[in-house]
């Protein structure tokens, strides 16, 4: 199995809904390719945060600050375009 094909089934691995032949290719696949094992343990602690996780109300002082911060680098964005990476 390549990295690839492995990266276009992460979802349904994830999600539990493989059959058993592809499940194991996968397996077979996290067992020896390291990026791959990582970029899923990633995603499944992701997940398992999210999931987790409880929204908690931001100080109106922050949330002022913050939308501030936000709309500055909006106008600065539309000044001088997207930067490249």
């Amino acid at each position: 199995m390549k990295c690839s094909e492995f990266l276009q089934e992460l979802t349904n691995y994830l999600d539990g809904v493989l059959d058993e032949r592809t499940k194991s290719e996968l397996e077979d696949h996290l067992a020896w390719c390291h990026n791959c094992y990582v970029v899923c343990d990633t995603t499944k602690k992701t997940i398992e945060i999210y999931r987790d996780s409880q929204l908690y109300e931001l100080p109106e002082d922050l949330r002022t600050r913050l939308r501030s911060a936000i709309v500055s680098k909006c106008h600065q964005h539309k000044k001088t375009g997207p930067r490249s990476v």
